[in-house]
């Protein structure tokens, strides 16, 4: 009898500490889009996985028209005259930084298509670089990430 119990409590550790991985394809301009499928769906996916004693692994690759999200100095960037990025660029950036220290999640950015923008040295301290969008997403998947596109 105690050997059977202790076989089931090793195979229930085994089972609650299975993890999960996804990558997001971060293409999205649409700050709505950011809002609801990016910040509210990672928090909602994470907050599932840890109900079921899990774990999610998140990283977000970022490019297309999503870089204006990532970056600090709007006013020199291609992005100062989007009004509607500008009034809410100060609770996206707390609730980004909040993603990267609340929950683990890796943001990284498509270096290539930053450096074309003139972006690279206004990217978040918190956002890290891949030589471009798709050896981030290659190499995601091959380590075991799910794919999840955010357009």
């Amino acid at each position: 009898m105690r050997v059977w119990m202790m076989t089931l409590l090793f195979w229930a550790a085994l089972w609650a500490n299975e993890e999960h991985k996804v990558v997001y394809d971060l293409t999205s301009g649409d700050l709505h889009t950011i809002e609801q499928k990016l910040l509210a769906g990672i928090t909602y996916h994470k907050s599932y996985y840890e109900g079921k004693l899990q774990s999610l692994d998140v990283a977000v690759i970022i490019h297309g028209d999503a870089y204006k999200f990532f970056i600090k100095d709007l006013a020199n960037s291609p992005y100062r005259n989007d009004k509607d990025l500008i009034g809410k660029q100060e609770e996206l950036q707390k609730r980004l930084s909040s993603l990267v220290s609340m929950y683990d999640v890796e943001l990284l950015m498509c270096q290539s298509g930053a450096k074309k923008r003139g972006l690279e040295k206004s990217v978040y301290r918190f956002v890290g670089f891949v030589p471009n969008a798709a050896i981030g997403l290659i190499d995601k998947q091959n380590e075991g990430y799910a794919y999840l596109p955010v357009n």
